[in-house]
């Protein structure tokens, strides 16, 4: 049997860093209730995921001053090393001291994106990580714009550039891979509940 790249690829643990774009205070304000509460519990369980497989997570603020720190409860959960690149810019390709974030680890050519706002910083972002050679994964259900069709044309765009589009709870289990892992109940746990989001 011939051995062929799948067309799909999946998330690996070994290659991957999660980043955190833009998660802040005025932002989220700004969002749908049921929409932030989805984003922020699954930007939570890809956090608590990273940190029990050791897949760094890297993050940005927007502006801080006019839009805030990264909100509470994704701030709380994040490791001190993930301390945020501030910038004005929407792409965090063209942030000063972004790039030494993800250079810092050079094998992870994997990026899993997550955050605000999908239709300017996620979409730019996952663009220029395309053109600096990444491979690119964009949560959906850990993303949200605070007009949820501009969320889905992002999505689509996104989707037809060959950014693979995916969701929190299949990048945790393609990250650990097998149900055999040492870390499977302690990640798998983490999306049981809540059954309505």
């Amino acid at each position: 049997m011939s051995i062929h790249q799948a067309p799909m690829p999946l998330c690996q643990a070994a290659f991957a860093q999660l980043l955190i774009i833009d998660a802040q205070e005025r932002l989220a304000a700004a969002m749908p209730e049921a929409v932030l509460e989805r984003t922020v519990t699954n930007i939570n369980r890809l956090i608590s995921s990273a940190k029990i497989l050791d897949i760094p997570i890297i993050s940005t603020e927007q502006n801080p001053q006019g839009l805030g720190q990264t909100i509470a409860a994704v701030r709380e959960q994040m490791p001190e090393t993930a301390a945020p690149t501030e910038k004005t810019c929407f792409s965090c390709c063209t942030a000063p001291g972004f790039e030494r974030a993800l250079t810092e680890q050079p094998k992870r050519k994997q990026v899993v994106l997550v955050g605000m706002e999908a239709h300017i910083c996620i979409i730019q972002t996952a663009s220029g990580l395309q053109r600096w050679g990444y491979q690119v994964f964009v949560a959906a259900d850990a993303i949200c714009s605070r007009h949820p069709e501009k969320a889905e044309n992002a999505l689509e765009r996104m989707r037809h550039s060959g950014i693979q589009v995916s969701n929190s709870e299949s990048v945790a289990f393609e990250w650990l891979s097998d149900s055999q892992h040492a870390q499977f109940r302690e990640v798998s746990r983490l999306f049981k509940e809540p059954r309505n989001l």
